[in-house]
Parts: C-alpha cells; sequence; structure tokens
C-alpha cells in the first residue's frame, strides 16, 4: 500500500466545480470521457456520487470513483453469504460504479487507496442506509484481477459482477 507520507498527501472529496478534470488522463478511454463529460451530469441527477482524488493543495484530478445504491436480489447473492442473510427477496447494496486513476499515479499504490477510500465510504453510508455489500462491473481482465486481489468474488458464476460482502468490509476496518 502508498506509504503515509504519500497518503497524507492526497485529498478525496465530492466532485466539484473547482476541480480541474481537463488533464486527466487514464489508460482506458471510457474511464477519461465520463470524467470529462457525465461526471458532473451524474452527481446532478442523483444517479452516482462522483469522489476526486486530488494532491494536496491542487484541485486538479489525478484519480476519481463513483458509488451508487442498487437493489440486489438475494437469489443473486451466492448461496454461503445468502444463507447468513434474511429472507428478504431484495436488499440494498453500493456500486462501485468506476474506479480510474491518471497514468502519472500508476505503480504508486494510488489505485489501492482509492479502492479503501471507497469501501470505507461505503462503510460508512451503511450505518444510514442498509447495504449488504459493495459490487462492480470490472472493464477487463486487468480490473478484474485488481478487486480479487483485494477479495470480492463473482456475485454468480456465470456473470462478470464482483462483490464484496459489507462484513468482510467491516472486518476490514473495525477488526
Amino acid at each position: 500500500m502508498a506509504d503515509e507520507e504519500q497518503e497524507s498527501s492526497w485529498l478525496i472529496e465530492p466532485l466539484g466545480k473547482d476541480h480541474d478534470r481537463a488533464a486527466f488522463s487514464c489508460d482506458r478511454e471510457p474511464l477519461t470521457e465520463y470524467l470529462k463529460t457525465l461526471a458532473t451530469q451524474d452527481a446532478r441527477r442523483n444517479v452516482a456520487t462522483p469522489f476526486a482524488a486530488c494532491a494536496a493543495g491542487s484541485h486538479t484530478v489525478i484519480g476519481y470513483y463513483t458509488l451508487s445504491s442498487l437493489s440486489l436480489e438475494l437469489t443473486d447473492i451466492p448461496p454461503d453469504i445468502a444463507k447468513k442473510l434474511p429472507r428478504y427477496p431484495v436488499m440494498g447494496a453500493t456500486l462501485l460504479g468506476r474506479l480510474a486513476i491518471d497514468q502519472s499515479m500508476g505503480g504508486q499504490g494510488f489505485g489501492e487507496y482509492l479502492l479503501m477510500d471507497a469501501l470505507r465510504r461505503a462503510l460508512i453510508a451503511s450505518r444510514t442506509v442498509a447495504s449488504v455489500a459493495v459490487l462492480t462491473d470490472p472493464l477487463d481482465d486487468r480490473a478484474d484481477g485488481f478487486y480479487r486481489h483485494f477479495e470480492f468474488r463473482p456475485l454468480q458464476e456465470t456473470g462478470t459482477r464482483l462483490f464484496l460482502p459489507m462484513v468482510t468490509i467491516k472486518k476490514l476496518f473495525e477488526g
């Protein structure tokens, strides 16, 4: 993980008008374009909440992620997890819709830093609005490997959607 000195020099906050997105460049063009053209619309419409990461004292975006809520059917949850949940047909969950870092931040543990911040925020939000898990839809095999490294697992055997139960996230931050 990134060292503490680097971490203290990064600030993550909800995307605002003062954030400079123009120079942001991710190696996945759809993630770059989303930040530049759609992120503020999604925030304004309450479709997703984008969080921008900047170096302390700067407003230039060097990474971002989005969080939103979604419904998850009990039948979609793997049986070993579902058996520990009440038999409600639909449950609340949190979608980590996008997570991207600027190419200049590669190899510094910054992706992990963003992911941990997103999971921490999802955990805090779950105390107010229930959420059984954080889900994500990796764009490609590299992203899939990244999330699986942090114990995300397939929601269904044949699907690409991954999830991390909130009880696992709680153990990560609260022991």
